[in-house]
């Protein structure tokens, strides 16, 4: 196959950042998906209804000229929030979820959640008015080896979570291993994940081919190849579970190539090739439609895109970086060659 034409698709896990920094990257996820999960982890983060309304207006006003995009908003979740503001996200018609942080757990996550026990009364009246909660799905206690981090969540905070509020709607944002896979697979209803292109393309020894290689340092971190072959197994499966999230976290080339790297893959200017990479690989082109158009906006009651794009087996090479403000941004395959480009946005 050298041309696929799907319905225009959408990324249900995004960071865009804010002022210059979310000029520079809008436009690569406006050329390619109608919608996008917008995470709230700025600084400060998104924790009030009227803070996502705020950042949704910078983010209409940063469209490029002629864009057919809608973003959804989420809200950041601390120790604080409390079940009057689920009441006010949920009448808002913008707020689209509430994003779980442990602690540490990743870039921007210091004011977020210590103890998911706190949250009991504002999950409850998540699970009331049926507002997903999108988690970020590690552990962040010192003593637990980074690699085991997602296994240990599902067991210590994940399944006891999924139990003991039965009604709530929980997305398990950018699986990364087997355990992860089984437990979306074998959940009750109602759970869901998001799976990334890293994830499924590239393992942990990415991470030291030839030297540390800081663009490629995300968290959850890259996993062994026993864990990227259960996640393709779970992407192309027709299972409606899982769906497309890019994760895709620009930052700048200083504060990757720093004693203490920020943790984020940026993806966003190749977000539905890089995918159509990894179903080609699996044999399974015809599944990449369902699991990037349909399972996501069916899982958030949003009506399918009725529009399309055209991807091309055509290569391309992602330029060494993107201006980024008054930095430069480099992208996930700077430099090397991708075997799918959208149709006439060519590197764009």
């Amino acid at each position: 196959m050298t041309r696929l034409t799907i319905r225009r698709p959408d990324d249900w896990h995004l960071h865009l950042r804010d002022g210059a920094a979310l000029a520079a990257v809008l436009p690569h996820t406006a050329a390619r998906f109608a919608r996008a999960i917008v995470m709230p982890n700025l600084t400060p983060p998104v924790t009030t209804t009227d803070a996502a309304a705020s950042y949704r207006a910078r983010i209409l006003a940063a469209m490029p000229a002629g864009a057919r995009f809608t973003p959804l908003m989420t809200l950041y979740l601390t120790d604080r929030t409390a079940p009057a503001e689920i009441d006010r996200a949920r009448a808002s018609g913008i707020v689209h979820g509430c994003k779980l942080y442990p602690a540490g757990a990743t870039t921007h996550s210091d004011a977020g959640v210590t103890d998911i026990r706190r949250l009991d009364a504002t999950l409850a009246r998540m699970a009331d008015t049926g507002l997903p909660l999108q988690v970020h799905g590690e552990v962040t206690v010192t003593d637990v080896d980074v690699f085991d981090r997602e296994a240990r969540f599902i067991d210590t905070v994940l399944a006891p979570l999924a139990e003991r509020v039965p009604n709530l709607r929980i997305v398990f944002e950018h699986i990364t291993t087997r355990a992860a896979a089984e437990f979306v697979r074998d959940a009750r209803s109602g759970i869901a994940a998001t799976i990334t292109p890293q994830h499924l393309l590239l393992t942990r020894n990415a991470l030291f081919a030839g030297g540390i290689r800081p663009h490629l340092y995300c968290l959850p971190i890259l996993k062994t190849e026993r864990d990227r072959l259960a996640l393709i197994e779970a992407a192309v499966s027709g299972n409606p579970r899982y769906f497309l999230g890019t994760d895709s976290a620009p930052h700048a080339r200083h504060a990757k190539e720093s004693a203490c790297g920020c943790a984020g893959i940026y993806s966003a200017h190749a977000g539905i090739e890089l995918y159509a990479e990894a179903f080609e690989a699996a044999g399974a082109l015809n599944r990449l439609e369902a699991f990037a158009s349909h399972f996501g906006a069916d899982y958030y009651g949003l009506p399918r895109n009725t529009d399309s794009i055209t991807l091309v087996k055509s290569p391309w090479t992602p330029p060494a970086g993107y201006a980024f403000g008054n930095d430069t941004l480099v992208p996930w395959r700077a430099g090397e060659a991708l075997s799918w480009q959208l149709e006439a946005s060519v590197a764009s």
